[in-house]
């Protein structure tokens, strides 16, 4: 688990983030909707977008009726509930931490997990508590930038990494490393962009 320091430096920078924040993480649209294809949520299921930013995945979850959407930034949450209404969207919106998700066992029959896990401090935990909320059989889609499994970061990327760390995100975490700390199962793993640098997955509970 993070630090509450940790968690309020987080909360600042996020803040300060959301004026800008469409435009910069915009660009992923078209894996947004090849993300949240996979997942195939249902109308009537109960979703959660874990780190829901702005809203940025509002607009392919549109016939879905029973959406939540968490982050630790007010101000990206605040953006989120305007882009919700003007939408059409009734989005149940709250300032909560990824790692300490205030829901009860089973609660969501699928989770949204795009440009989180490598940006939270505490990956494994934010994934074992998706793990927790979800009812049996209930699906996680991620998106984000990982290291190969089976690969070892570069002293260049290691050095860069010290960098994009202090702005936002760590470029040397692995997705299967996170999912072996965890009961889910991926059954899905896909290159997404800049030459498998990014990845969308599915997991299964």
């Amino acid at each position: 688990m993070s630090h509450p320091l940790v968690s309020q430096f987080n909360r600042l920078r996020y803040n300060f983030y959301a004026p800008f924040y469409d435009r910069l993480a915009g660009v992923f649209a078209g894996q947004r909707r090849r993300a949240i294809n996979l997942l195939e949520p249902l109308p009537d299921e109960r979703i959660l977008i874990v780190g829901a930013g702005t809203g940025l995945d509002l607009d392919f979850l549109m016939p879905c009726r029973r959406l939540t959407a968490i982050d630790i930034s007010p101000g990206m949450l605040a953006k989120l509930q305007q882009r919700a209404r003007s939408l059409g969207l009734a989005v149940e919106a709250r300032v909560m931490d990824g790692e300490k998700l205030a829901f009860v066992d089973g609660e969501f029959d699928a989770v949204v997990l795009h440009l989180v896990l490598a940006v939270i401090p505490d990956p494994v935990a934010c994934l074992r508590e998706v793990e927790r909320v979800l009812k049996p059989g209930g699906r996680v889609v991620v998106f984000d930038k990982f290291l190969p499994d089976a690969g070892h970061a570069s002293l260049l990327r290691r050095s860069v990494n010290l960098m994009t760390r202090l702005i936002a995100t760590d470029i040397n975490r692995q997705l299967g490393e996170i999912v072996a700390a965890t009961g889910l199962t991926k059954t899905h793993d896909e290159p997404a962009g800049f030459g498998g640098f990014f990845r969308i997955a599915l997991l299964r509970k």
